[in-house]
């Protein structure tokens, strides 16, 4: 497929760019709203299904968006990014839609390379903003992908008041602070919230392990893991779970199951690059640079 610039289909060439951002979030959107108002003529790369999701990321496997200001009414997840999208090029952002496969950040000018370009001559610029963002870490259960964002979640706050799951029982899976909360947040919208903790304890913090066991709304259960998800082949209704001590297998019938086990950032472009911590999230300095 040819690449799209600002929507229009184009011959790739080289070029040399004050600045490229990687990444077509909200983080990379607004950095090119700043940078193409300060006539520095950004280029963002927005990708093509660049780590599992379409241009904009993991907003664009989000349904109703309540909790943004300025969308009274709500606002659908991929809606948001078109408007994120617009407002760049409004400014003279260069939305290029490619995935940047390779860089090099040794020296400058840096250089990178387009996928499926490795072995070319590569593009320069002055100056790389990495807006690669992250995804949600998945258990790749049976039957995970049939009903993601058709019962299954990681994100309680962004998907919890939508109809499916209102006045439902409801899954949360992990046992720490997110966990927690996203457990104490559902329980305003779902019948009874039960928490699936492979563990015999929750590694939340006391106050939010004390929230937890103390709301009449959840159920812990303790040494449980969910084998499979189930359904009627449109929505979610059923998980399967098995105590892994005892090897005991049942049914809990929920419409909803939420994941809060943590996301895996996308930094694997510039690893070793770049410092990062324990998890692989680039660490910066209080200007949000890097090393």
């Amino acid at each position: 497929m040819a690449p799209l610039t600002n929507g229009s289909v184009h011959k790739s060439t080289k070029i040399h760019s004050k600045v490229v951002i990687i990444g077509s979030g909200p983080a990379g959107h607004t950095a090119a709203v700043y940078l193409a108002r300060a006539n520095l003529n950004p280029v963002l790369f927005e990708g093509f299904m660049a780590n599992g999701f379409a241009a904009g990321g993991q907003l664009t496997t989000t349904t109703e968006i309540e909790n943004y200001p300025g969308f009274p009414k709500g606002i659908m997840g991929p809606e948001l990014m078109d408007k994120f999208r617009e407002q760049s090029i409004r400014f003279g952002t260069q939305v290029i839609t490619e995935t940047v496969s390779k860089i090099d950040l040794s020296a400058r000018p840096f250089r990178y390379w387009r996928e499926g370009q490795e072995d070319e001559e590569p593009e320069t610029a002055d100056a790389v903003i990495i807006a690669t963002g992250a995804s949600a870490k998945r258990l790749g259960l049976n039957g995970e992908d049939m009903y993601w964002q058709s019962g299954i979640s990681a994100c309680a706050v962004c998907d919890g008041a939508v109809p499916i799951f209102r006045n439902k029982p409801l899954a949360v899976i992990g046992g720490g602070d997110s966990a927690a909360e996203e457990a104490t947040y559902l329980t305003k919208y779902g019948s009874h919230v039960y928490v699936l903790v492979r563990r015999g304890e929750l590694r939340a913090s006391k106050i939010m392990a004390k929230r937890l066991m103390n709301n009449p709304k959840i159920t812990v259960l303790w040494h449980t893991v969910a084998t499979e998800c189930q359904g009627d082949g449109d929505l979610l209704n059923n998980l399967r779970l098995k105590n892994v001590f005892t090897g005991e297998e049942k049914d809990l019938p929920v419409n909803g199951l939420f994941y809060a086990i943590g996301h895996e950032p996308a930094t694997a472009l510039v690893r070793n690059q770049l410092h990062t911590d324990e998890d692989g999230y680039i660490i910066t300095g209080t200007r949000h640079n890097t090393n």
